[in-house]
């Protein structure tokens, strides 16, 4: 797909070229990203390892694996950030992600009632200098990617 982002960073991926953050965990059909222009720690994207633009096209073996993800990841963003719950948000709309992905955010106890719910979605509104930087998406990332290893056996 020529004007799909996401499928350019799975590209990466499958290159090795890719940073800890935008490589956390990979299964056989899904990657664990950390989203690259979120102002909250912990913002995680599960990203079908191939382009399919809507959830009716996912294969069985996708969907399936789909499920537990949504649970591990979850679980590992309570374990580590120590988030009260986690949302979970599907919407393929963006022009330069036409992909389907999943974007799994951390419920924070000290988050502002401005960023629950749907207004958790400030924090990809946020300017460059207040995004998280690439540091703490790496530590992150390291101990995301230790808690899914414990937990899912790839």
């Amino acid at each position: 797909m020529n004007d799909c982002f996401t499928c350019e960073l799975t590209a990466q991926r499958d290159k090795g070229q890719a940073p800890l953050w935008d490589s956390i965990f990979r299964t056989p059909y899904w990657d664990v990203v950390h989203s690259y222009n979120t102002g909250l720690p912990g913002w995680l994207v599960l990203v079908a390892r191939r382009h399919i633009a809507a959830i009716d096209e996912m294969s069985e073996a996708e969907a399936a694996e789909l499920g537990n993800l949504l649970r591990c990841v979850s679980m590992s963003l309570k374990q580590v950030t120590g988030c009260l719950k986690t949302y979970v948000m599907q919407f393929a709309e963006h022009p330069q992600h036409p992909h389907v992905h999943f974007h799994i955010v951390p419920r924070m106890q000290d988050q502002p009632d401005t960023r629950r719910g749907p207004k958790v979605m400030e924090y990809l509104k946020v300017a460059e200098d207040e995004r998280v930087d690439e540091a703490t998406m790496n530590a992150l990332g390291k101990q995301i990617h230790q808690a899914l290893a414990a937990m899912i056996k790839a």
